[in-house]
């Protein structure tokens, strides 16, 4: 698990970065085009800093043993989740980064759960 956390904490942080590119050249368009009703370049800033923030409490949080970093990662992803399924009409990427940001929160926060309830009946 631990490697696993790093691996998908540094590619948060690569896929932050590319979430970021998308949302920035979305926003220009709709700037452009005058488009004010649509959020979806905004909302898109929002889901790329939650999974900054997320890649790096993976990376921090990723030899713990207690649930802290998973729950924590779990409500970042959930609200990235929220962000993007909510804002995707214009930018139909930002639904794709919203449901991968739901699977590996709960990804994480369920597998850790498993580890620890495994590791306990074993004691």
């Amino acid at each position: 698990m631990k490697v696993t956390k790093l691996i998908v904490g540094i590619l948060q942080i690569v896929l932050s970065l590319f979430i970021l590119l998308q949302s920035c050249a979305v926003g220009l368009g709709h700037a452009v085009e005058n488009k004010t009703s649509d959020a979806g370049g905004s909302a898109g800033v929002f889901v790329a800093i939650l999974f900054l923030a997320a890649g790096i409490t993976y990376i921090a949080t990723r030899k713990m043993v207690k649930l802290g970093g998973d729950i924590a990662g779990l409500v970042l992803m959930a609200i990235a989740w929220i962000f993007g399924i909510s804002n995707a009409a214009d930018y139909s990427d930002l639904a794709i980064w919203g449901w991968l940001s739901l699977i590996i929160g709960v990804g994480f926060f369920v597998w850790h759960l498993l580890a620890n309830r495994k590791a306990a009946k074993a004691e």
